[in-house]
């Protein structure tokens, strides 16, 4: 059964969120990186790609259920694999221990990936590649409770944020906020992530442009002094 101690609903509504991607911890040493960072994270990150959906391999369950134990902050799963896979990969992580499972409005059997994830009790969760228009996802709102933007190519660490990741931001801030009330459900909260060209000088843009959250990788794990970068992203202002 899913902890609701750790459901997205319990996190901070009055501030940017910090969640921790995993693929940039020590993964020779990830006990003692999470053991490090806990204290400062909102939320944490595990990016899952099979080299066939994303050009990357990486992170898998078992991973996920050996983290579970050491920490008590959500855990966000975000799922780039085929169609083929993907009702698999969402039973093998929910199994794991994830709180959040994300899967791509790109992948043909959405619909089916988004009623599996529900069915486990967990927060369900949309990602738009930079070449999906935002308007995409409209028919998905209702089941959501996080909708993720990516600002660079999927499945590539290092490269800067696209030109039009901001402008996209924005569209999908004016989406969810614009809901009509007879589609908003029981006003369930849908969470606006931000992910991938998370640097220092495109972070506040992105929080103006209506990001609740972004993915930090290097930019966290990677700070000389992890407390003031956190004090700075919780300072940013919104909208």
């Amino acid at each position: 059964m899913p902890d609701v101690t750790r459901g997205p609903d319990t996190l901070p509504a009055d501030r940017l969120l910090a969640e921790f991607s995993l693929w940039s911890a020590d993964l020779v040493r990830i006990a003692d990186d999470v053991a490090r960072v806990d204290s400062f994270v909102d939320i944490y990150h595990a990016d899952v790609a099979d080299g066939h959906f994303s050009p990357a391999l990486l992170l898998f369950p078992d991973l996920i259920a050996q983290i579970r134990p050491l920490t008590a902050k959500p855990i966000h799963v975000h799922l780039m694999v085929a169609d083929g896979g993907l009702i698999d990969q969402i039973d093998q992580f929910a199994e794991a221990g994830a709180d959040i499972i994300s899967i791509h409005v790109e992948n043909r059997n959405v619909e089916a990936g988004l009623a599996a994830i529900t069915a486990y009790g967990l927060a369900a969760g949309v990602v738009l590649q930079l070449h999906t228009p935002v308007a995409s996802v409209m028919p998905y709102l209702d089941e959501l409770t996080m909708l993720t933007l990516l600002g660079t190519k999927m499945g590539i660490k290092g490269v800067g944020l696209d030109p039009e990741a901001e402008a996209r931001m924005k569209a999908a801030r004016a989406m969810i906020d614009g809901r009509p009330a007879a589609n908003a459900g029981s006003n369930r909260r849908i969470l606006l992530a931000a992910d991938g060209g998370i640097r220092e000088h495109t972070v506040p843009g992105l929080r103006r442009s209506g990001a609740d959250t972004i993915v930090m990788g290097s930019l966290a794990f990677g700070a000389d002094d992890l407390g003031h970068r956190i004090a700075w992203v919780h300072g940013l202002a919104g909208p």
